[in-house]
């Protein structure tokens, strides 16, 4: 096997890659309100991503995180795109932290990858074929106009000699790299369009693929922590004598966020922990239900909030109103619940740190480790590991830097494993959430004004009096309403809460989405068209609508069902989704989603429908199954004996239509997941005249 050299001297694609710095919420909030990522744009460089073999080889760097969303299979393609390679000689891997090759932050978060690196990926994957055409023209004496690339071929259009990749790597990587090439024109795409097969498969089905919970290092000891069951808690005393009797447990102590015990395999930790006798200072927050935190955000929305957008004046367009409509709508806690429970392994010298992690943030879990260390950044290694799911769980590094405090301690390789009762009971979680809405209605039924007042946690912080997130998706409105208005109001509780697959969407696309119907239905105007109207100026939007109704033959629905609509512009994405469903003796019955999606310029067709399909599972499991309850200040649900996911006989057929565009890509891998639960709703009003107005839909709430 010969060796990789690299087309420059410092590796071949040199850009700021664009991440999300959880330990910068601000930043993060930014980020997130402007559905964008913020900062310098990254480069088009070629160093850093490509590395090209002597074997003809072409190992592409991946600097984003992969929780099965298709990142490593749509990154490459887009580099393979502009390159020219064979696609079956491509590699990858995931290349450590560092900044001075992929920016000043590394991961990925908010649907980000495919949208924030598709220019750079071009211009990257075009000035390395640029590279490579002039090395090889130089080598036959030729100008290089004479020269075209094919399938990892540089060939001589006047004698059709062929040169490979890898027999001019060497001489390329001497060359000064160029500037201002032009990307290829979209209409002589080979790869990018075409549903190829995931590159991560083979090694996932073969269990080749290391996910952090596969991570063995010699010599390693085993790690869980028992943590106080109130958030904001701590440990008061504890006594480890039965805990140090259990076979294989070799220590006992504290750390900042509880008690860990230490064995010789994971199984021998737990025992050991369950005998664990700690108790605990439970502090004021142990008074805290699920009922008092509802009582509060109720309060809170009635008082004075901070405007996040206004346009004309809603408040005396409302006063003036003769016809008028208001609504309160609610949304729980929800738990990520990735199906591999966080984990992280670590190894502490005295002056540096190597990490392995699933993670979705490899710079903020350097930086993290590297301040609970006291070391310089540098001297933290991450090694990044296929996720079992993430779903923004992974994108918090608590359970890294958990890991770091124990391998200093121990000052062996450590492997910390948290339970999925861990994961459940010490999640950061989805906000819970309340809206009051109010809207003026004119003679014909239009709305002339809508108010909203949102009473949620800041996730996971303010900004200027604001959070951007818990306001996603009401402030952003695209429907055309003269008249407009939302204001935040500050509702924290002690439950920690964070970024959830499709953010501050999750819950505010069910509020809008289920209002506007309300507003449909007391205008005696039908929900599809009373939508169309309001979205004439956004075609998009509108595309995506009309596709679905086509496609779910809208107001035609099978004897017996019932259908219900929605449509969201989520993270640069619109998707639009009919909901088939049927309510008998009381029992709601999901039989068919048509889903259309507009997501701009399509880079695997195949991962979109993937992920749209899986987005509906998720977003399906909270809309009839997901809730969060607290009672004396802790989580009350544990597995998923008590947080339900959808059971495969509940599993309803989905059809995906994408939109043909030539737009610049959008996020895909939350797209699918906000629109689920108003058009189920909506569904539900069709077939029984009942306002579903709180998550999750329960068949209490329907008979």
């Amino acid at each position: 096997m010969s060796t990789i050299t690299k087309l420059s001297r410092r590796g071949f694609l040199h850009g700021l890659i664009l991440g999300i710095a959880v330990l910068d919420d601000a930043k993060l909030e930014a980020q997130f309100a402007g559905g964008a990522p913020q900062g310098p744009p990254p480069t088009g460089k070629p160093e850093a991503y490509i590395h090209i073999g002597t074997d003809d080889v072409v190992t592409f760097m991946i600097p984003k995180a992969e929780m099965g969303q298709g990142t490593v299979t749509s990154l490459s393609m887009i580099l393979a795109e502009e390159l020219d390679c064979d696609w079956r000689k491509v590699r990858t891997e995931f290349p450590p932290v560092d900044p001075a090759l992929y920016g000043p932050q590394q991961g990925v978060v908010g649907s980000m990858s495919v949208r924030t690196l598709w220019n750079p990926l071009r211009t990257a994957g075009a000035t390395a074929r640029a590279m490579v055409i002039e090395a090889a023209a130089r080598q036959w004496g030729v100008d290089r106009g004479q020269c075209r690339t094919e399938n990892g071929f540089v060939i001589n259009t006047g004698t059709n000699a062929r040169l490979s990749y890898g027999a001019v790597a060497e001489a390329a990587a001497k060359l000064p790299v160029p500037g201002n090439v032009r990307p290829k024109d979209p209409k002589d795409f080979k790869l990018i369009g075409k549903s190829l097969k995931r590159l991560d498969t083979p090694a996932k089905i073969s269990g080749r693929a290391q996910f952090g919970i596969d991570t063995r290092l010699p010599g390693m000891v085993y790690a869980v922590v028992a943590r106080c069951p109130v958030f904001g808690g701590s440990v008061a005393r504890f006594d480890a004598s039965k805990t140090l009797a259990v076979p294989g447990v070799k220590d006992v102590f504290p750390i900042s966020t509880g008690v860990t015990v230490i064995a010789d395999n994971t199984w021998s930790a737990m025992e050991g922990r369950r005998v664990l006798a700690v108790t605990w200072n439970e502090g004021p927050n142990a008074a805290v239900d699920s009922a008092a935190i509802r009582r509060m955000f109720a309060a809170r929305a009635g008082e004075p909030g901070a405007t996040a957008r206004a346009h004309g004046d809603a408040p005396a367009t409302l006063a003036a109103a003769s016809r008028r409509h208001e609504a309160v709508y609610e949304a729980p806690f929800l738990s990520h619940a990735p199906m591999e429970p966080m984990n992280c392994t670590a190894v502490v010298h005295a002056d540096s740190c190597e990490i392995w992690a699933s993670t979705q943030m490899q710079t903020p879990s350097r930086d993290y480790a590297a301040q609970v260390l006291g070391l310089p950044p540098e001297k933290v290694k991450v090694n990044t590991l296929f996720m079992g799911g993430g779903f923004g769980r992974r994108a918090r590094v608590d359970y890294v830097g958990e890991t770091v405090e124990i391998a200093k301690k121990t000052q062996l390789p450590v492997k910390l494993t948290w339970t999925r009762e861990d994961d459940m009971q010490h999640d950061y979680y989805r906000p819970a959430s309340y809206v009051k809405f109010a809207a003026a209605l004119d003679n014909d039924g239009w709305p002339t004004a809508l108010t909203a007042d949102v009473a949620c946690p800041p996730f996971p912080t303010v900004v200027n009096g604001l959070s951007p997130t818990a306001v996603q998706g009401i402030e952003d409105l695209r429907y055309e309403i003269p008249h407009f208005r939302t204001d935040y109001h500050v509702a924290n509780t002690h439950v920690p809460v964070s970024y959830w697959r499709s953010v501050g969407h999750s819950q505010n696309g069910f509020f809008v989405e289920s209002f506007i119907d309300e507003l449909a239905a007391a205008s005696g105007k039908d929900p599809v068209e009373f939508r169309r109207k309001l979205l004439a100026g956004v075609p998009r939007m509108l595309g995506a609508l009309n596709l679905a109704a086509e496609k779910a033959g809208w107001g035609k629905p099978p004897a017996g069902r019932y259908q219900g609509v929605a449509v969201i512009n989520n993270i640069g994405s619109y998707n639009a989704q009919v909901a088939e469903i049927s309510v008998n003796q009381g029992k709601l019955r999901v039989h068919r989603i048509v889903c259309a999606v507009d997501c701009g310029h399509r880079v695997n067709p195949a991962i979109i429908q993937q992920q749209i399909e899986g987005a509906i599972v998720y977003g399906l499991t909270a809309a009839l199954k997901g809730e969060i309850t607290i009672d004396r200040g802790r989580v009350q649900q544990t597995n998923f004996n008590n947080y339900e996911v959808l059971r495969l006989n509940e599993m309803p057929a989905v059809e995906v239509y994408l939109v043909p565009s030539t737009e610049a890509p959008g996020g895909i891998g939350e797209a699918g997941v906000p629109a689920i639960a108003p058009a189920i709703a909506n569904a539900v009003f069709a077939a029984t005249g009942k306002r579903l107005r709180k998550l999750p839909i329960r068949d209490a709430d329907i008979a």
